[in-house]
């Protein structure tokens, strides 16, 4: 991997919680967060990839760089292609990480460790999944199961990605955490491609890559990062990020 960058897609569009990226959280809009969060992953450069003046000034303000994008994107893996096109046509950014916007408490080592898997050159894609532990997340369509075979400590090959309850019978179940790392080919290959039968029927874009034939590989981390999709998420994310600016010395 010769030089990773780091993509955080937003726009202002959301129907659960309107103007999201910009909700102020401990002072800061909530994409300010995540930019300083993917900042101090250290792993590359950060730009966010918006449709929306204002997400970018945001971003410009607070020290950050925002890359103008169209507004008719389907998913946020389409706009970080558009952005990194417009970045770095001479291709000299070989592993893209798409960080979502709604992530304003995440951990900086979690998103490190989703480009490990891109060290073996027959990885295309590379995600995160942490186990469930709760009945509650177990049964809930909306938390995303990842399933897979372990092939080493911590990492396994995906193989299938599901808003059902499984796989069935005893054993871990898998919280996929929706952060990707991509090989730049795999990104651009990923665009190219219609949207697949699991993938509309799920409702889940990762099932595109594996129907296609791509490989996905899962790093397992201990926690779950926060994604800020209602009021109720936003909330925990301020009592989250107001404690942390509270304590000497800690990152806001």
């Amino acid at each position: 991997m010769r030089d990773p960058i780091i993509l955080i897609p937003a726009r202002l569009a959301a129907t659960r919680l309107p103007n999201k990226p910009l909700a102020i959280i401990a002072g800061e809009p909530m994409i300010v967060h995540v930019w300083r969060r993917a900042c101090e992953a250290r792993i590359g450069p950060v730009r966010v990839a918006t449709d929306s003046h204002e997400i970018a000034e945001a971003v410009r303000q607070a020290g950050g760089e925002a890359v103008m994008t169209r507004d008719d994107h389907l998913n946020g893996s389409s706009r970080i292609f558009e952005a990194l096109e417009r970045l770095d046509p001479k291709g000299r950014h070989d592993v893209i990480v798409n960080v979502q916007g709604d992530l304003p408490t995440i951990d900086p080592g979690v998103i490190a460790a989703a480009i490990e898997p891109l060290a073996e050159p027959s990885v295309d894609i590379a995600t995160l999944a942490c186990a469930i532990t709760s009945e509650e997340e177990r049964l809930d369509p909306s938390v995303v199961k990842a399933i897979g075979s372990e092939i080493s400590p911590r990492r396994l090959r995906a193989l299938y990605f599901t808003r059902a309850t499984a796989p069935s019978g005893p054993g871990p179940l898998l919280h996929h955490v929706g952060l990707y790392a991509y090989r730049r080919a795999a990104l651009a290959r990923y665009v190219a491609l219609p949207a697949s039968p699991l993938e509309t029927r799920e409702r889940l874009e990762q099932l595109r890559a594996l129907e296609a034939g791509m490989r996905i590989d899962i790093m397992l981390v201990d926690d779950v990062p926060l994604g800020v999709d209602t009021q109720k998420d936003l909330e925990r994310a301020r009592l989250i990020l107001e404690r942390r600016a509270a304590v000497p010395g800690e990152s806001s």
